[in-house]
């Protein structure tokens, strides 16, 4: 069993930065790859980054592309997405995956271990 925690969350100015993190606990060996997932207002969560297990690969949306970055500290247990440049419609509710695949191209699959989510406000 894997909880998941995200923080970070909060209202900034269009142009700004946030950095969301996503804290894993509980079985270490589960915990795998893990991906970033965005909900805005009206539409379905879509997944905006993902890392392997061991940090090497990443994955992107395109609409975040160049602008976001993911990372981990597995000493921590601990994924961090670096967002940069922040527009309006980067507003939604941002939830963290753990325990996800990842292949070696980079296409990332969820798995079951979800945290509640930080909201994120873009202003213009």
């Amino acid at each position: 069993q894997v909880q998941v925690v995200e923080s970070g969350g909060g209202l900034v100015q269009a142009g700004g930065s946030l950095r969301l993190s996503c804290a894993a606990s509980g079985n270490a060996a589960s915990i795998n790859a893990m991906g970033w997932y965005r909900q805005a207002p009206g539409k379905q969560r879509e997944l905006i980054a993902a890392i392997s297990s061991g940090g090497g690969v990443t994955n992107y949306a395109d609409s975040v592309k160049g602008r976001f970055t993911i990372s981990r500290d597995n000493a921590k247990n601990t994924v961090y997405l670096q967002m940069n440049s922040l527009k309006p419609e980067d507003t939604g509710d941002y939830y963290c995956n753990a325990g996800g695949l990842m292949t070696n191209t980079g296409r990332y699959y969820s798995n079951g271990y979800w945290g509640q989510g930080t909201q994120v406000t873009v202003s213009p």
